[in-house]
């Protein structure tokens, strides 16, 4: 048979055919007098075995060894099997983080362990400062790590009165501009503080944030706030920066 009819009855290209002759996997048939490769039986099998290991992931480079030896196979199924194990953990974990999303309607750049507090703007949110606390999020989840973001997760579960009285100053944070004294910033950053500070003590992992962290996060502040909510900002972080145990913050 000629290398299209092979190919054909294989379910292959013509050009693989020529790469698995290239690379050896694949003995090179008699030529016709046309100089046309003329194929038999054997090539057919031995093409639907490499065809059958290359599905069941095995890469080019270990078939001559595996087609040659069914010890060597043995060994490969068994390393092939592992990977298919923790390659099916993964899209497991996978689906169900793409679940926790599309459940609670978070947007998809945003790790899920916090995506039930960040379901999406709530009403009266500006479209900047719900931009801001979302890039917030995924910037210090990124800095935390799992484990961080788990725990910053578990502070943001708050009690319904909590979450009313954080709303109430976000509120009064989302009005502040050019016009806002140095009065009702210290005032918002006191109230603030009250408010947030024992779950911020609860949380441990939330003080790992190195310096160059806490760098991009005022950055972010910077370029995303107006001056007066970023002064709240960071007058907050320095605030519970100082009160914290062993705080050498100025």
């Amino acid at each position: 048979m000629l290398s299209s009819e092979l190919a054909d009855l294989a379910g292959v290209t013509v050009r693989t055919l020529r790469h698995y002759h290239q690379i050896g996997l694949l003995p090179e048939p008699p030529r016709t007098s046309g100089d046309y490769r003329q194929y038999d039986v054997s090539h057919l099998v031995r093409l639907l075995r490499i065809t059958r290991l290359t599905t069941l992931g095995v890469p080019l480079s270990a078939l001559p060894e595996v087609l040659d030896d069914p010890m060597a196979a043995e060994e490969l199924l068994d390393q092939l099997d592992r990977q298919a194990e923790a390659e099916i953990e993964r899209l497991t974990a996978r689906r169900a983080s793409i679940g926790v999303l599309r459940r609670s309607g978070a947007p998809a750049d945003l790790p899920p362990e916090l995506s039930t507090w960040h379901a999406g703007p709530g009403k009266g949110v500006p479209e900047e400062i719900a931009r801001f606390e979302r890039e917030q999020l995924i910037l210090i989840a990124h800095l935390l790590g799992k484990e961080g973001t788990t725990g910053l997760a578990a502070m943001l579960d708050l009690p319904s009165g909590t979450r009313a009285a954080l709303n109430s100053s976000a509120e009064r944070f989302y009005a502040l501009d050019d016009d806002t004294s140095d009065h009702d910033v210290e005032t918002l950053v006191e109230e603030w503080a009250e408010q947030i500070r024992p779950l911020v003590a609860a949380v441990d992992s939330v003080a790992s944030l190195s310096h160059p962290a806490k760098g991009l996060l005022d950055q972010l502040g910077a370029r995303t706030l107006r001056p007066a909510q970023h002064r709240v900002v960071r007058a907050l972080q320095r605030l519970l920066a100082q009160e914290r145990p062993g705080s050498h913050e100025a």
